[in-house]
């Protein structure tokens, strides 16, 4: 099949009535490319402005691209949603094998729209859908429990995906996540909750078929050169070697590793929860994605006993890098490997965001010390470090049982605003942020950012770099437009989609050598235009939802604590904001 009509398949999936059908939208890949680019333009055209997040008429969009299957390190599916943590446009990436699954059964995008009236889960196989009772996978909590009964119901060869939620997302917890393949998630923002909204426990992709390229002698030819830079290139080499657990120590040592609620910028127990400190002692085994020869995953080997069974053993194998240690490690005061990886398996059972749970317990373990709430509304006594607590509250925001939990549950914004304690619930746009306290561009790409997260801009290393250079900070105008310009050229790498991971390998010219063989000519310059419309055309949604820059909570916390610059100034994050909105208004009148 050819590699373009077949990528421009779109399947549509309607939950309410049991049907789907698939559109060929050569006109949305053609000029959008793929992954993001072409998930905006799905979501403008499915989701109502004031939609209800968990309402049938929000859309789970999964959307891949033209080099998914086709070059090294094209391995993520973009997932678009309005989220129901902050009720924007919202987008999460994620690995595993479901982006091969969804581009090798003939799709370049699935819709999944409506609701369900009763459990279900889907299989999409041989150019069907099958909608499938999930009554007696609701409520379970182990998510490898459903990933093998799930295994089970599709067996044969082709590339398999199996995308699925835990209780958190059964029980609509606004940071649930969707589980892919055990060890990678669609994470961010709450797509997990609006899984379960949709009554939707889980969705089973295998892809049979393939496609053709156009011009398989160049093709060969770039395909060795990028395999040299993923599997050579120091910075690929890192990811391969601790993966992200590297940060730890380093944030560690320019104090910039968010500790105990962000109220200090080093742990002193860092180098026990350390990458260096993981790998000599719990690694098992590197994993990698579909399509990646890097094998970034990291999966550390937990023995724990039976009870009350001298000499047996259960082995329990879970999935780490920064943002947990940070999030459920360092920002919790807890130095105990055993303890992090007990909690972190806790939060996978239950399938919630590790990020968001962290940065919920932090607020509450303070809030707690504060006096602002009590052992009465929290069933158990936290203090930094008590791991044992951390888990019994993980449970009790899945299940619920008293008004305090079922306010967790929605957030650290909406808990701090009810109870108190707004000063030092750290979030951004209603999203808790990811484990790095670097300086201000960081914190003005939280604010501003399409997407969210760290990962927008990088801004975080844009911090770090000023720092290594020595050079003093831009104006706050410089530093939205270096924002900016970042982040826009990265609308093209997760319209690819490519793992951000490989940005340093697939900048502009390399982007326009891989397309060579696909027949597709764009140039460098072509690419960073299409880049700026794509980051246009996602803020033009986030302000018709309601989104206004000039009205966003900072975290007093994070004025406070100095950052390896210093303390941040409000004044300066704020002229950055009223810049940022100057631009988009603009922008957006351009178009």
């Amino acid at each position: 099949m050819d590699w373009f009509k077949s990528l421009s398949n779109v399947l549509y999936v309607d939950l309410t009535r049991k049907t789907f059908w698939v559109e060929s939208r050569e006109d949305l890949f053609s000029k959008w490319l793929g992954g993001i680019g072409v998930a905006t333009q799905l979501y403008k055209e499915e989701v109502p402005k004031n939609a209800d997040p968990l309402g049938p008429e929000n859309v789970a969009i999964f959307a891949v691209g033209p080099f998914t299957g086709v070059h090294h390190l094209g391995s993520k599916t973009i997932a678009v949603f309005k989220s129901p943590l902050n009720n924007y446009f919202s987008e999460s990436h994620a690995g595993g094998r479901s982006a091969l699954a969804i581009r090798f059964a003939g799709y370049g995008a699935i819709v999944i729209k409506g609701s369900s009236d009763r459990p279900i889960y889907l299989i999409i196989n041989d150019g069907k859908v099958r909608f499938r009772d999930g009554s007696i996978l609701w409520g379970m909590r182990s998510t490898e429990t459903v990933g093998r009964i799930l295994r089970e119901v599709s067996p044969g060869p082709g590339h398999r995906a199996i995308m699925r939620i835990g209780r958190a997302g059964e029980k609509l917890v606004r940071y649930a996540s969707v589980i892919t393949e055990t060890y990678r998630h669609f994470g961010r923002l709450g797509l997990g909750a609006v899984f379960g909204a949709k009554k939707l426990k889980a969705i089973v992709v295998v892809g049979l078929k393939g496609f053709t390229i156009p011009d398989i002698s160049t093709y060969r030819a770039v395909y060795n050169e990028v395999y040299e830079l993923a599997v050579k290139s120091p910075a690929m080499k890192k990811y391969h070697d601790l993966g992200t657990a590297a940060n730890i120590l380093a944030l560690n040592s320019i104090k910039a590793l968010p500790t105990r609620n962000f109220s200090s910028g080093s742990f002193e127990h860092a180098g026990e929860v350390s990458g260096e400190k993981l790998a000599e002692t719990v690694l098992a085994r590197r994993v990698a994605c579909a399509g990646c020869p890097t094998a970034c995953i990291h999966i550390a080997a937990l023995r724990e006993p039976y009870p009350e069974e001298p000499y047996f053993y259960k082995m329990k194998f879970i999935s780490y890098d920064h943002e947990p240690l940070y999030s459920l490690a360092t920002n919790l005061g807890i130095g105990s490997r055993d303890g992090f990886l007990k909690l972190l398996d806790a939060v996978e059972e239950e399938g919630l965001d590790a990020i968001s749970t962290g940065v919920v317990l932090a607020w509450a373990t303070e809030a707690f010390s504060n006096g602002i709430i009590t052992e009465k509304e929290l069933l158990t006594k936290p203090s930094w470090g008590d791991f044992e607590s951390y888990i019994k509250m993980v449970r009790n925001i899945v299940i619920q049982p008293n008004e305090f939990y079922r306010t967790m549950a929605l957030g650290v914004d909406e808990v701090a605003k009810k109870y108190g304690g707004l000063d030092y619930a750290i979030s951004f746009n209603k999203v808790e942020p990811a484990g790095y306290h670097t300086g201000p561009l960081y914190i003005i790409s939280l604010l501003i950012g399409s997407r969210h997260s760290h990962l927008d801009s990088g801004a975080y290393s844009m911090d770090q770099e000023l720092l290594a250079a020595k050079k003093p900070l831009p104006t706050p105008q410089e530093a939205v437009e270096k924002i900016i310009e970042e982040e826009s050229w990265r609308q093209i790498l997760t319209s690819l989609p490519v793992c951000l991971f490989a940005r340093g390998i697939y900048k502009p010219e390399m982007v326009e050598k891989c397309f060579k063989p696909l027949k597709k000519e764009v140039s460098a310059a072509e690419l960073k235009k299409l880049g700026r419309e794509i980051w246009i055309e996602k803020q033009i949604i986030k302000y018709s939802e309601g989104f206004n820059p000039l009205e966003l909570r900072i975290p007093k916390r994070v004025l406070e604590t100095p950052t390896p610059h210093g303390v941040v100034d409000e004044n300066y994050v704020r002229e950055a904001l009223k810049y940022f909105n100057l631009v988009v208004n603009l922008s957006s009148k351009l178009k």
